[in-house]
């Protein structure tokens, strides 16, 4: 490649990345998730729009399977186990039993409503049954939806694609012929069960190393905390375990241990997690073929109303019921199960072993993903006020940042005031913070300036706190707590935990 060819390429990706964030702000505001006109500027510039050629399916598995680790990374890394843990296990169930429960649905329905075989059934069904982690995150992180209502369905999207994965792997190989049900789910649970070990070994390793090194810069700290994630990725891969697994679990235990520069890193991961997405959603709509989309689309009706209108809501009414989740809450999360990138990286598994229809298979769930998401994503907020799901306000947590000093045994804590908190009207004394920790610096309206015992914090402040390192956990749960019940706050754990 020459250098002005190069200068070209450069050119027409930075033109491509600078529309697609600008469009971002236009497909907010309608309630779509951003995958939509990610995936019209794809099939803008293919085949059917400036022509480009694309048909490389083995490479756009490869880069979409990395791409949707960065995805997960970045999930895991901004969910808060606190909220999390009390649904996991409903979660696991509904990402494991449930996906279960709406592939047999789904495909008993395409087999007997369409005239296709059962294997392209079974593919058909696995590959649309699993929820999207990047449509679910950017939806239901910008709608006012109760905190583990809105864990579960994100915990389940990103726990349920090791499960299809491995499904839709094993039914496109040789091993369709000879491999048992037995044989699959054993796969299945060694792929699960090793990734989340490995994950969490691998987190568990990496934030001990991160929590006693003083990087020279603090733009090293995200690096650093995303090339751990990715290393439990690595891992599980060559152990044989499920990557997908074991890089969102590491991501998770991390994102939840007190790390340094941990707003830096969270700003860095969902930076990197929206660039992935635009270049994977626009890889898929190059991959696309327009012309081939209108012959889908009475497939497409049909898989897809079987999926949304009986498997998900079957699935999630016998997964849900057990743990006494109230009917108007499993409605929500019958709903919320967004489709997106995955169904479509999955469907170019067919593509890359040569699966006869893989093309129709590809077809069929990239106009699916458009259809049900120009459906649900629209009417999910309405879905979510008239279910209960919605509560009436959303107030930020006070996000805190922390930095190890190198010469001394001591942190550095900064955090700002969010809209709404209860921190407002707090005097400093009052945040009755552990002996030895100081409100050194107070940035307000551009002034900045040393706060007295006496100052009252104000919505928009930005704080300095020093103090021992050991002292930093008790700090930030403190801190946590006045935002969340304000200055009578006890120091108990119920209240002053996270």
């Amino acid at each position: 490649m020459t250098t002005a060819e190069l200068n070209v390429v450069v050119l027409v990706g930075a033109a491509v990345l600078l529309a697609a964030v600008a469009a971002v702000r236009l497909v907010s505001r309608a309630g779509l998730p951003s995958l939509l006109i990610y995936l019209a500027i794809g099939l803008a510039i293919g085949e059917g729009g400036l022509g480009l050629h694309f048909e490389d399916a083995d490479l756009t598995q490869v880069l979409g399977t990395v791409a949707l680790a960065v995805i997960l990374a970045e999930g895991g890394f901004t969910t808060d186990w606190s909220v999390v843990r009390p649904v996991a296990p409903l979660a696991g169930v509904l990402a494991t039993v449930g996906v279960f429960i709406s592939v047999a649905v789904t495909t008993g329905l395409v087999y007997v409503v369409l005239d296709v075989d059962l294997r392209t059934a079974i593919v058909l069904g696995a590959v649309a049954s699993s929820t999207d982690a990047a449509a679910v995150f950017s939806v239901l992180r910008q709608l006012p939806v109760r905190g583990r209502l809105r864990a579960t369905v994100e915990a389940e999207s990103g726990f349920n694609d090791p499960p299809v994965i491995v499904l839709v792997t094993v039914v496109t190989s040789d091993a369709w012929e000879s491999a048992g049900a037995l044989g699959i789910a054993g796969q299945i649970g060694y792929q699960l069960l090793v990734g989340v070990l490995v994950g969490v070994a691998v987190a568990v390793a990496g934030t001990w190393l991160l929590a006693r090194s003083a990087l020279p810069a603090s733009g090293l700290y995200p690096l650093a905390t995303l090339a751990i994630a990715f290393l439990a990725f690595a891992l599980s891969g060559v152990v044989g375990a499920s990557p997908i697994m074991a890089v969102y679990v590491a991501a998770l235990v991390l994102g939840n241990a007190r790390l340094p520069h941990r707003s830096t890193t969270e700003s860095f991961a969902g930076g990197l997690a929206g660039l992935a997405q635009i270049g994977l959603f626009i890889l898929l709509g190059l991959l696309a073929s327009p012309a081939r989309l209108l012959d889908a689309l009475p497939t497409a009706l049909v898989v897809g109303g079987a999926l949304t209108l009986v498997a998900r809501p079957l699935s999630v009414v016998l997964c849900a019921t057990p743990f006494r989740v109230p009917w108007r809450d499993q409605v929500f999360i019958s709903w919320a199960g967004l489709r997106g990138a995955v169904p479509i990286v999955l469907a170019t598994i067919p593509m890359s072993v040569g699966l006869p229809g893989a093309e129709r298979i590809f077809d069929v769930v990239f106009l699916l993903v458009v259809l049900f998401t120009l459906l649900q994503g629209p009417t999910l907020p309405w879905v979510a006020r008239r279910t209960g799901a919605a509560r009436p306000h959303n107030p930020r947590d006070v996000a805190i940042d922390s930095a190890p000093l190198d010469d001394i045994d001591a942190a550095l804590l900064q955090f700002a005031v969010p809209e709404r908190s209860r921190l407002v009207g707090v005097e400093i004394a009052e945040l009755r913070l552990p002996v030895g920790a100081a409100v050194s610096l107070l940035v307000r309206d551009g002034e900045i300036f040393a706060p007295a015992p006496t100052t009252v914090l104000r919505d928009g402040d930005h704080v300095l706190v020093a103090a021992p390192r050991e002292h930093g956990p008790a700090i930030e749960a403190r801190l946590r707590a006045v935002s969340d019940h304000g200055r009578l706050a006890g120091w108990y754990a119920g209240v002053a935990g996270r």
